[in-house]
């Protein structure tokens, strides 16, 4: 399920604040968003400390409170919150009960190694045989390896105003996103003017590509997620 949900309605209090009104806002309870200090690597103690703290401070609980809950003196309580000792199973149980969350939940922050991929401007890997042809470029953003080879992002650049264009057909979710030029895309029996700016969001199983090119050139970003099971 989303994390997005929909606002209630617009405060005309800051009405004045929103280039549009009439636009949908979602707010984002996904707790995607942490906090600056977050520990990026595998400092064990550091991370923990960093969620003990911050999990009980959401409790609104004090350092005193906090030990007397789960049976620890405020000496230890201090310490751990400041990264200087290691905990016992038993104490990092007993503090995870302590702050009503999951064991694992006092780790994030600690994970192994993440992977990111820069790619500077013009220098993507070139797909070819996917309707390659003059004044059709296809460059690729970027991959990740194991489980994220699940995302593809891929600049296409048009240049070539042909009257035939390759149709798409593949499993998983794509959105493209328009950054310059104008066109005309077909999804199955549907059509979009696509300008600057716009979006179009789409099922991959629907047969789908450009119908006509009304303003060269034309770039473009297509973000495809692929399914769980998908093997290129």
């Amino acid at each position: 399920m989303s994390a997005l949900r929909r606002s209630p309605p617009v405060d005309t209090r800051y009405a004045d604040d929103m280039a549009s009104p009439d636009r949908p806002v979602l707010y984002d309870d996904s707790g995607r968003e942490v906090p600056r200090g977050t520990p990026t690597g595998v400092d064990l103690e550091r991370a923990i400390a960093h969620q003990v703290r911050s999990l009980r401070l959401a409790s609104g609980l004090s350092v005193g409170d906090m030990a007397a809950k789960v049976g620890i003196s405020k000496a230890m309580l201090s310490k751990i919150e400041n990264a200087q000792t290691s905990c016992s199973l038993s104490t990092l149980a007993r503090l995870a009960a302590g702050l009503d969350v999951p064991v694992t939940s006092l780790f994030r922050g600690a994970d192994a190694h993440r992977d990111a991929v820069f790619t500077k401007n013009g220098h993507g890997a070139e797909i070819v045989g996917r309707g390659t042809r003059v004044g059709h470029h296809y460059e690729l953003l970027g991959a990740l390896r194991g489980q994220h080879k699940r995302l593809e992002p891929v600049l296409v650049t048009l240049t070539d105003a042909s009257d035939v264009f390759p149709l798409f057909q593949h499993p998983g979710t794509e959105l493209l996103y328009m950054l310059e030029g104008e066109m005309l895309y077909g999804h199955g029996d549907s059509e979009y003017h696509l300008q600057p700016g716009d979006a179009l969001l789409l099922d991959g199983e629907g047969l789908h590509g450009p119908n006509e090119l009304l303003k060269l050139p034309i770039r473009f970003l297509a973000v495809t997620a692929y399914p769980d099971n998908h093997q290129p």
